[in-house]
């Protein structure tokens, strides 16, 4: 009787140490779940990122004014009849010397 329950407290831990030392133990599944949860926080920062864009492509495609201004900001685009005029900072005496 003895030799069988010692068989079968071996076997408890041996089955014990797979659960939690296992290629599918316990350690694993919360490593994926870490996992699983930064993936989720990337995809909503993604999710927040595309509907920002889609907002602006569609005001860009239904307001001119929008377009102006992007035009105007980034490619330095100026109207008919508008006189453009540049500031240029003084350069300070250390600068010059």
């Amino acid at each position: 009787m003895r030799i069988v329950a010692s068989i079968l407290f071996f076997l408890l831990i041996l089955l014990q140490a797979k659960l939690w030392f296992g290629g599918h133990g316990v350690f694993q599944l919360w490593s994926l779940e870490g996992t699983i949860n930064d993936a989720r926080e990337r995809n909503a920062d993604l999710v927040s990122r595309n509907e920002t864009l889609h907002a602006e492509v569609t005001e860009l495609k239904q307001g001119r004014e929008a377009l102006e201004e992007r035009a105007r900001s980034q490619l330095g685009f100026i109207k008919d009849g508008e006189t453009f005029y540049r500031v240029i900072p003084e350069q300070s005496k250390k600068a010059e010397e």
